[in-house]
């Protein structure tokens, strides 16, 4: 089974921010063109206004599953991928700037993934270019040392 999951970002009092609303049309979009994948929405603190946001949308609540602890890329896989254990391949949505982070993470953690990156708003667009300069060497570190970690207890 395929299934699809959001990566969530950052809302505000009034609902989703743009950065997040271009992350909700990407899905909306690729949910649209598979209509029987079973969509995932995962964040600490934004899940809800993210199917919310989906179901306001046209999409049946039935097919939205929510994940509200995640508070990590490498967080919202797994937790997604514990939720629908029976998905084999997934698609993720997040924003182009976060791509190479998410299949970095998808990859260590086994997961099948094509990731999509829907067009970070010009309003945002730098900051978050910026953060994931930071991010994205700190993640491959993360990875690193779980992996380096995981062959000293198996292999010693």
């Amino acid at each position: 089974m395929r299934a699809l999951l959001v990566l969530g970002c950052k809302v505000h009092d009034h609902g989703v921010s743009t950065l997040l609303e271009s992350r909700l049309e990407c899905a909306l979009r690729i949910a649209d063109q598979h209509r029987y994948l079973p969509i995932v929405v995962s964040g600490a603190g934004e899940a809800e206004a993210m199917a919310q946001w989906l179901v306001a949308h046209g999409i049946p609540k039935s097919r939205v599953v929510v994940e509200p602890t995640a508070t990590s890329t490498n967080e919202n896989i797994e937790r997604a991928s514990a939720l629908l254990p029976e998905a084999t391949r997934w698609w993720i949505g997040t924003s182009d700037f976060h791509v190479w982070r998410t299949r970095m993470w998808a990859w260590h953690l086994g997961v099948r993934a094509k990731v999509t990156g829907a067009r970070t708003p010009a309003e945002v667009r730098v900051k978050n270019y910026v953060r994931e300069m930071g991010a994205l060497p700190h993640s491959a570190l993360r990875v690193a040392w779980r992996r380096l970690k995981w062959r000293l207890v198996h292999y010693t």
